[in-house]
This record gives C-alpha cells, sequence and structure tokens, in this order.
C-alpha cells in the first residue's frame, strides 16, 4: 500500500479575497475594545513592618540600577530614580543619584533645575545654593540659573550677595531681560541712582536702538524729563548701527516724546531734521505723523515749503543730470503744478521744452511733445490765459519738423481749441495746413479727424470735399471709400453711395478689395430689403431689369462681376447664400444652380479642398431648408473620400528629404487613371514574349527574358 505524504506546507485551496475584508485599523480597535494584551497591573501592597519596606526598597532600587545600567546616558532613569529616593526621605541618596546624574551630562539644564528644586522644596539652603554655584559657573550662559539663583537669595533676604551675582552675571554680557531684571532689583531696594548707573552700563555694552529707547522710556517713567532728552540725544550719535541710528522709528519716538511734554517747537524741530536729513521717500509713516501734527499743533504750509523744496532740489539735480530725461521733467511739473504757483509751472515748462530731441526720429519726439500739450493745456484749464494758449500751440507746430515726421494729435488739439473759443475759421485753416503737411508724410488720421470734425458740425459738403481731397491721396485705401458711401447712404444719398462704390471698384489696385465688395453687396442687399431697387431708377431700362431680375438684381448683378475678377470659393458660397434667402434670393434653385456651377469651375481649375468646402457648405445650406424641400442625397454622392497617401519631400536645393504623408481627396466624379499602368502593360509585353519562347526556343531564353521585364516593371 502506498502512502501519500502531505507536504509540511499549509496548502491554500481557495486563494479568492474573502468576502469581508478587515483592515489593520479595526483590528487594533478590536484589541483596544476588548482590552488584548494589556498588561495587568501590579497589585497594590500594603508595608506593614520594616523588614518589608527594607526589601521594598532594596527591589526598587534594583530596578532602578538594572534601568540605568541598561541606559546610562538617559537622564530620565536618573530622574525618577532621585525623586523616589526623595519621597524616602533619602536625601543623600537623592543627592548621590543627582550628582552621578551630573557627571553622567552636566551640561543638561533639567538636571541642575530638579537638582536645585529637591534642595529648596526640602528647605535644604545651602546645599541649593551649593547647586545654583555649581550650575552658573559651569553654564554661565543659561540666565534660567541666574534668574532663579538671584530669585531665591532675594526671597531669603541676602540683598548684598543677590547684588554680587548680579554683578557676576553681568560680566557676562547677558540680553537685556537680564539687564532690566537688575535694574528692577535696584529700584526694589529704592535706589534710583544704582539703576541709573546699570542702564549706563547696559547701553555701553549694547549700544542699539532697542537699549536706548528701554532707557529713556525708564527715565520718562520716573519723571525725570531732561535725562530722558538726553538719552534720545545720545542715541542719534551713539547708536553703532547707521541703519538704526537713522531709523524712522527712533525719530518718531522722540518727536513722540517731545509732544508728550507739550514741547511742539522741539517736535517741529525733529520732524523737520529727519526729513531734510534722511527723505520723505525713505521715512513715509514719519511725514504722516509730521502731518499729523501739524494739523493738531501748527499749520500744513510750513511743513510743505519744507517738502516741497526738498523734492524740488532732487528734481533740479535730475534734469541737470539728463537734460533729455522727459520722464523727470514730467515729475517736476506735476510737484510745481501741484504747488500752484503758475509763474514757477511757467518757467519749468519753458525749460522743459527747450529740451528738443537731438534726432528726428518719431521715438525720441513722442514724449517730448507731451510736453508741449501738457503745456497748452495747463494755459486753458489752469491759467485759463487764451491768448498764451494759443501762441503754445502755434510754437509748438513750428518746432515740429513736418518734413520728417508730424502728429495728427496736435493739429486735432490745436483745432478743437480753436473750435471751443468758436472760431471754425481759425480750426478750418489749422486742418487745411495739416492736410498740407501730412499729405506728403502719407498720415490718413488727420483726414479722419477732420473729417469727424466737420461731420460734428453737420458740414456734410465740406466732408464730401474732404472725402473727395483724402481719396486723391489715397485711392487705394478700401477704409475711406467705404466710409465715404457709408456717409452717403447714412444721408439717404442712395445713388451718390452707389457711385462711390462704383469708382471704388474701378479702381485698379486696392489694398483690401474683398472688404469693399462685401461692402457693396451688404449695401445692395440692404437696399433691396429696404424696396429701394426699385425707387431709385431713374430709366425705363434699370426699372425693367430691376422687374424682371427681381428685389436684389443689383446685387446678384455684382456677384456676377465679382466671379469674373475671382472664382474663389467663398465668393461662390456667398452668392449661393443671397440666392437661398428669402425676400430678396431667387430661392433654393438658384443657389443649387449657382453651387453647380462653381463645382464645375473649381473641378476645372483642379482645386480639390474648394470643392469639399463647396459641398460642405452646400450641405449645411440644404440641412437648413424644410425638410420637404431638403435635396441632400444629391449633395452626399458628391461628396468625396478621404485617402492617406505618401509623397517625397524635396528641398530647396533639389536633394530628397525622405517621405511625407498627406490626405488627398477622391471624388466620384474624377476620371482616375490606373495607378500602375506603365507596369501592367510591360507585363503583358513580356508575357507575350515568354510565349513565343516556349512556342520557338528553349527555357533558358524564356527566363532571360522573364527577368528582362521584370527589370523594366520594376524600373
Amino acid at each position: 500500500v502506498e502512502v501519500k505524504r502531505t507536504s509540511k506546507m499549509a496548502q491554500v485551496k481557495n486563494r479568492a479575497p474573502a468576502p469581508i475584508q478587515i483592515t489593520s485599523e479595526q483590528l487594533l480597535r478590536e484589541a483596544r475594545d476588548r482590552k488584548i494584551e494589556m498588561e495587568p497591573r501590579a497589585p497594590r501592597q500594603q508595608i506593614t513592618d520594616k523588614e518589608e519596606l527594607k526589601e521594598y526598597r532594596m527591589r526598587k532600587r534594583k530596578e532602578f540600577e538594572d534601568a540605568i545600567r541598561m541606559q546610562r546616558q538617559h537622564t530620565g532613569n536618573y530622574m525618577k530614580y532621585a525623586m523616589w529616593e526623595e519621597q524616602q526621605q533619602e536625601f543623600e541618596r537623592s543627592r548621590s543619584v543627582f550628582e552621578r546624574a551630573v557627571d553622567i551630562d552636566y551640561r543638561n539644564q533639567t538636571v541642575w533645575l530638579k537638582y536645585s528644586e529637591m534642595e529648596m522644596r526640602n528647605k535644604f539652603v545651602n546645599h541649593a545654593r551649593n547647586v545654583y554655584d555649581r550650575a552658573v559657573s559651569l553654564l554661565p550662559r543659561v540666565d534660567q540659573f541666574w534668574y532663579k539663583y538671584t530669585y531665591m537669595e532675594e526671597m531669603l533676604g541676602n540683598f548684598q550677595l543677590c547684588r554680587q551675582l548680579y554683578e557676576r552675571w553681568m560680566k557676562w554680557e547677558p540680553d537685556d531681560n537680564a539687564w532690566g531684571a537688575f535694574v528692577k532689583f535696584e529700584m526694589r531696594r529704592g535706589d534710583e541712582e544704582s539703576a541709573r548707573k546699570i542702564f549706563e552700563r547696559f547701553i555701553e555694552v549694547h549700544p542699539t536702538l532697542k537699549s536706548y529707547l528701554k532707557y529713556s522710556k525708564w527715565e520718562e517713567k520716573q519723571h525725570q524729563i531732561p535725562y530722558a532728552r538726553k538719552v534720545y540725544e545720545r542715541s542719534l550719535v551713539e547708536i553703532a548701527d547707521e541703519e538704526e541710528r537713522n531709523s524712522e522709528r527712533l525719530f518718531i519716538l522722540f518727536a513722540q516724546f517731545e509732544e508728550r511734554q507739550r514741547e511742539f517747537d522741539r517736535t517741529r524741530v525733529i520732524y523737520k531734521y529727519a526729513l531734510d536729513n534722511i527723505g520723505r521717500e525713505k521715512m513715509p509713516e514719519l511725514y504722516q505723523q509730521f502731518i499729523t501734527f501739524e494739523k493738531k499743533h501748527g499749520s500744513k504750509e510750513g511743513i510743505e515749503d519744507v517738502i516741497v523744496g526738498k523734492r524740488r532740489l532732487q528734481y533740479e539735480e535730475a534734469v541737470s543730470a539728463q537734460p533729455h530725461d522727459y520722464d523727470a521733467w514730467f515729475d517736476y511739473i506735476r510737484l510745481e503744478e501741484a504747488e500752484g504757483d503758475l509763474e514757477k509751472t511757467r518757467e519749468v515748462y519753458e525749460r522743459a521744452i527747450a529740451q528738443v530731441p537731438p534726432v528726428k526720429e518719431k521715438r525720441f519726439w513722442r514724449r517730448y511733445i507731451y510736453l508741449w500739450i501738457n503745456y497748452a493745456l495747463f494755459e486753458e484749464l489752469q491759467a485759463e490765459d487764451l491768448n498764451r494758449t494759443r501762441e503754445v500751440y502755434k510754437a509748438m507746430l513750428q518746432v515740429v519738423p513736418h518734413q520728417t515726421l508730424s502728429f495728427a494729435k496736435c493739429w486735432r488739439l490745436f483745432a478743437h481749441f480753436e473750435v471751443r473759443q468758436k472760431d471754425l475759421e481759425a480750426a478750418r485753416k489749422v486742418m487745411g495746413q495739416a492736410i498740407g503737411f501730412c499729405s506728403k508724410l502719407a498720415k490718413e488720421k488727420v483726414f479722419k479727424d477732420y473729417i469727424h470734425l466737420e461731420r460734428q458740425l453737420g458740414e456734410v459738403d465740406r466732408c464730401r470735399k474732404l472725402f473727395t481731397k483724402y481719396l486723391e491721396v489715397f485711392p487705394t485705401n478700401c477704409s475711406a471709400w467705404t466710409k465715404f458711401a457709408d456717409l452717403e447712404s447714412t444721408l439717404g444719398e442712395t445713388q451718390r453711395a452707389r457711385a462711390v462704390f462704383e469708382v471704388a471698384v474701378s479702381q485698379p489696385v486696392l489694398d483690401m478689395p474683398e472688404m469693399l465688395w462685401k461692402k457693396y453687396i451688404d449695401f445692395e442687399i440692404e437696399q433691396a430689403k429696404e424696396g429701394g431697387d426699385d425707387e431709385d431708377d431713374e430709366d425705363e431700362a434699370a426699372r425693367s431689369a430691376a422687374e424682371a431680375g427681381g428685389p436684389g438684381f443689383r446685387a446678384r448683378e455684382l456677384y456676377e462681376r465679382l466671379l469674373d475678377r475671382t472664382k474663389h470659393v467663398k465668393v461662390w458660397v456667398s452668392f449661393a447664400t443671397f440666392e437661398a434667402s428669402s425676400g430678396v434670393g431667387g430661392g433654393m434653385e438658384n443657389a443649387r444652380g449657382i453651387f453647380k456651377k462653381a463645382y464645375d469651375a473649381l473641378k476645372e481649375d483642379g482645386l480639390k479642398e474648394e470643392r469639399v468646402v463647396l459641398l460642405e457648405a452646400w450641405r449645411d445650406l440644404e440641412k437648413a431648408q424644410p425638410r420637404e424641400e431638403q435635396k441632400i442625397e444629391e449633395v452626399t454622392k458628391m461628396m468625396p473620400k478621404k485617402l492617406k497617401k505618401r509623397r517625397m519631400v524635396v528641398g530647396d536645393d533639389g536633394e530628397e528629404q525622405g517621405w511625407e504623408e498627406y490626405y488627398d481627396y477622391q471624388f466620384p466624379d474624377d476620371k482616375t487613371a490606373p495607378v500602375n499602368l506603365k507596369i501592367l502593360e510591360m507585363a503583358h509585353m513580356w508575357k507575350q514574349g515568354a510565349m513565343k519562347t516556349l512556342g520557338g526556343g528553349g527555357n533558358g531564353g524564356a527566363a532571360s527574358k522573364k527577368r528582362k521585364a521584370e527589370g523594366d516593371a520594376e524600373e
């Protein structure tokens, strides 16, 4: 009988996950709730005699010693051991444990603090004094030992010893809190002079802003105002750090101190000294404090004069160093304008406009010309001197080199100024001069401004003349032609507007002809919708043409004229859309006819992508029609197939650079010739030759001819 031995490893038959998953968090929570694996508490033991107490102490000491032996550097074990010995009233043993901890790590502050607290708690004063003395000797930079040591001696009434301790402490030059504690001790003893000497030593050791402010605040609290003022004055000289010596906070506190003492003249001098020597820009808060002070106790004019004088000096230095820095001139002028002194402002303006740019390039003149413009606006609005304003505008136009560059803004502002003075002749004269100068520089902005001015004045005839002059100078500007036609259309002059459009489209060269034709066609469509086609016809031939062609016959003629010039697909789509529109178009049948005509024209030119665009527009137009009038199947049959092909890329130098993929369209009505026609013909010739060879020759000749035919086919 064979006995099958099972493997020692347990075989898992079902490896599927359990239907209910348990997380580690659930396991821990259940263990906590059920208190699994929790150590049982030791039973409370009652000691009834000395033997049990001795045995208990021996066991506990052995546990502490074992813990210390295992972790000798761990001070926590020592602390627990010493505190337990203290509870057992074994103070010598507790001191021994603390001493052992000190030997292990004397830099540990906790050990010294626990040691001293144990001695003080049990009223061993000399022992505590000894511990503190050793602590401050070994760790003199730890202020907490000094604080506790001096506090203990002061509480015990040993004031002389406490003072000696402070003196020992001060030799280490601690921070300001330690010096403050020494001062407070002397004040508690009622020795103000000693406290003052301590402060003197303090600012000598720490000549900082914080030290002087503490000293002055203390003197003020003692009502020693002269001493406090002297400290503030010394701080302006004796503080080591220059940044702190000239800090805004120091001057503010000094001024506020004098203000509290009702010394307003001293306060004003302090503020002025700070603003004059350091500057308003670096002390914004102090300046606000100064303004507040002047509002309460003085006049604002005095301080403003001082600050403005300082800023004026700074701007003078800036414009003297760089006379062509026009931004500095602008700041200087704004300062003088804010002061309201007209003569000083004019003087600065005259000095600024005298700095003519040395180069006749417009980018150097742009900032400069605004000095003139601001000068003229200042004379008109603030000084209200109209004659001087006119002189400024004239001088500005004389300074600008109009042969090289010009500024339409200058002419326009001058003309508008004359209009405000109700002198239209002078304004027209100015704009006429502007047209004469700027026409040579091909600046059309002057024409636009002049036309806009006359249109606001309601002078339509002058607008027509200006447009005529405008178009003589810029005959290729389609925007000017359309604006001229829009003017006539707005006035209800349909024939004039149509004549303008006709002249425009007859120009040989235009910058944006598509925009012009679109405007013309939109104009005719709008007229057809309003019913103006028939009303404006003057002859019988035009009237009969309108009756035959429908309301939109003029727009249809424009489309046909445009198609004579260009066969662009957008023109065809727009034409068909127009025909499909209700009211002015010929209907959907006419639109389909235009689409077919366009398709044939684009097919003849070999424009495949344009044909796709045309068919998509046709299909969208068919979808927009009512369902019973749609003929989408006809368009769908004409839609092409999109094919991915490859072609060789040839560089500019004629070398082949590799193959690229592109998309081509195959239309159903295109006659596609076989691509491999030549290869098929050569294969057919080879087959005929092979048949002849088999009939009269051997296999070797047939094989050679076959290879030759294959080589030709590969070529």
